[in-house]
């Protein structure tokens, strides 16, 4: 009876450990389709401000007009560029010909090293500014402790109820801003990380159980035996 429990407690574990890797590299498939649509997306011709509103979609490539709302701009902190601490941008832009504005990542710049509440003034703009970049949901996030402050400097923005703070109407995008725009602000922007590696890894993790499973059982339930027989 032991050595049937034995056996059962093996083949569920070496199916469920199975299941589990396979479950991993299963999403980790689905991860790389949705990367694949978005780069297919990222390629096609770039929105304007009319197609804009009707046309948006993830990576979409963006060419708008409009000018800089620079007095309602945050400055996200804790984000490193180049291996140096310091601040993304974040200005709305109110596109010209329309009431509605969209929030735009412009850049980064330094952080001071001394004051870290000081922030280092905003380039001068004209009048009116294309703006060139790919649309997102949302500006990147990092981990904060609690609900998060208002002021000009934070740790993450929620689009939506910026919009409600500030009394905006901002599209629900973000742009995030790409070229040389002549500002001085750095656009050395992190490349996309769809978490593949994260998954094979978990993937190799559940098949090495498995196998150790299946081992030790093969080892102490058949080998050592036979082996004590022969001897």
């Amino acid at each position: 009876m032991r050595r049937v429990l034995l056996l059962v407690a093996t083949l569920l574990g070496v199916a469920l450990t199975a299941r589990l890797g396979w479950w991993q590299l299963d999403r980790a498939a689905e991860k790389q389709a949705q990367q694949a649509l978005l780069l297919a997306e990222s390629e096609r011709p770039a929105l304007d401000n009319a197609k804009l509103a009707t046309q948006a979609s993830p990576q979409r490539r963006v060419r708008l007009r409009g000018h800089w709302l620079n007095e309602r701009s945050i400055w996200l902190d804790n984000r490193p560029m180049d291996g140096r601490a310091g601040f993304y941008v974040l200005t709305p832009l109110q596109l010209a010909g329309s009431a509605s504005a969209i929030l735009v990542q412009r850049g980064w710049v330094p952080r001071d090293a001394l004051d870290r509440s000081r922030l280092p003034p905003l380039p001068p703009a004209p009048a009116e500014v294309m703006v060139e970049g790919r649309l997102a949901a949302s500006p990147s996030r990092v981990y904060e402790l609690g609900q998060g402050q208002g002021g000009a400097i934070r740790q993450n923005l929620d689009p939506a109820a910026y919009a409600v703070e500030a009394g905006l109407p901002l599209l629900p995008w973000t742009v995030v801003q790409q070229g040389d725009a002549g500002d001085g602000l750095l656009r050395h922007w992190p490349a996309a990380d769809a978490g593949l590696q994260k998954h094979y890894g978990y993937a190799f993790q559940w098949f090495a159980l498995c196998a150790l499973i299946l081992g030790l059982y093969v080892w102490f339930q058949l080998v050592r035996p036979w082996r004590r027989q022969r001897s």
